[in-house]
């Protein structure tokens, strides 16, 4: 990325305003997300839900297009398949076979839990909102195995309509994300989201593995690992509807 390489030049020089510093680390945040994403994508992954006393694992498959429409729908194991979520612009639905539902997620629960996983709807939903209703001060930079890392603050606009009261990001110069840490409106870190496994996949360095910790649950969290990732696919616009979400057509 152009402006990342010149971002690097400048911090070298130490020769950069606060303007300068804002619209920059705000510039790597939306690459980063936009990179993960891409124009549209379908992944399989498996999710996995540890406890102190249990563990379960769930395979699923995932469709993308742009910021705005997302499909995840469970595959295994048997008790679970068919369980679906859809997202359109802000808008969210799940779908479970068990009771042949369609159900809009409400606003009131966009913090609960997501299918039993240290994900909420909102963090699964939440599209490119980082990217829009935050404002992004690069705090530092790191070199790392051969790699900048840039450590970035992003604090909620006043007027913004979101959870955290401010999230810190390391992103590597690749537009990688490395960890995310969510902080609540009295400034107490709650939980982390960390990239265990990095590498290549559907034709570009991903975070193949990533774990979502709470930090006062010892030894609980969720991880998900991709096995594999598809970009730039051609995705009809029937795919994100809820008659799909109820009955499959892909």
């Amino acid at each position: 990325m152009i402006r990342a390489a010149i971002l690097a030049i400048v911090f070298a020089a130490g020769a950069v305003t606060a303007e300068t510093d804002t619209d920059d680390a705000r510039e790597i945040v939306r690459a980063s997300w936009e990179y993960w994403r891409g124009i549209s994508s379908y992944s399989e992954m498996t999710m996995t839900i540890h406890r102190p006393d249990w563990e379960r694992s769930m395979s699923m498959r995932s469709w993308s297009r742009g910021q705005k429409h997302s499909l995840v729908r469970v595959t295994a194991p048997k008790k679970d398949a068919g369980n679906g979520t859809l997202m359109i612009d802000n808008s969210m639905w799940s779908y479970s076979p068990k009771v042949n539902r369609v159900i809009k997620v409400p606003s009131s629960m966009m913090t609960q839990s997501w299918m039993g996983s240290d994900f909420s709807n909102k963090d699964v939903s939440r599209a490119d909102e980082i990217v829009d209703e935050y404002e992004h001060t690069l705090l530092d930079t790191e070199e790392h195995d051969g790699h900048t890392i840039y450590v970035i603050q992003s604090v909620p606009h006043e007027d913004a309509a979101v959870v955290w009261g401010r999230q810190v990001l390391r992103i590597r110069d690749d537009h990688v994300m490395l960890e995310e840490a969510f902080y609540d409106q009295d400034d107490q870190l709650v939980k982390t989201l960390r990239s265990l496994e990095i590498a290549e996949m559907g034709g570009r360095v991903i975070a193949t593995k990533q774990r979502m910790e709470k930090v006062d649950e010892e030894d609980e969290w969720t991880q998900i690992e991709v096995g594999s990732i598809e970009y730039d696919v051609d995705l009809k616009d029937s795919l994100f509807t809820l008659s799909n979400l109820r009955n499959p057509r892909q």
